[in-house]
């Protein structure tokens, strides 16, 4: 059972940058898929971004790209979420999942086991 950790979260004004962190309990293999999730109130639960750990390969909703870079440091077993030129629509709960087995075509929360418990990010204007 993988026990996630997120960390980071807080207050900026747009524009600003915030990096996200998220420590795994354990050894996250190869074989897994890292991802980040964001909910605001009222809203579904959306993917942001997700890596495989096996190749590095990423993926990034329209929305962020070109704003925000996940990365994976697997000495630490921790995965990052790097946001720059924050806009206040960024504004959500952001949760890191893990799930085995690789990344699918698509990033949907069910397809995830392991959950943190979310950090806080508010971008005011």
């Amino acid at each position: 059972q993988v026990q996630l950790v997120e960390s980071g979260g807080g207050s900026v004004q747009a524009g600003g940058s915030l990096r996200l962190s998220c420590a795994a309990s354990e050894y996250t293999s190869r074989y897994y898929c890292m991802a980040w999730f964001r909910q605001a109130p009222g809203k579904e639960r959306e993917a942001v971004a997700r890596i495989y750990l096996g190749s590095g390969s990423t993926y990034y909703a329209d929305s962020v790209k070109g704003r925000f870079t996940i990365s994976q440091d697997n000495a630490k077993n921790t995965l990052y979420l790097q946001m720059n030129s924050l806009k206040p629509e960024d504004t959500a709960m952001y949760y890191c999942a893990a799930k085995g087995g690789g990344c699918g075509l698509f990033v949907r929360p069910l397809d995830f086991p392991y959950w943190g418990q979310g950090t806080q990010v508010i971008v005011s204007s």
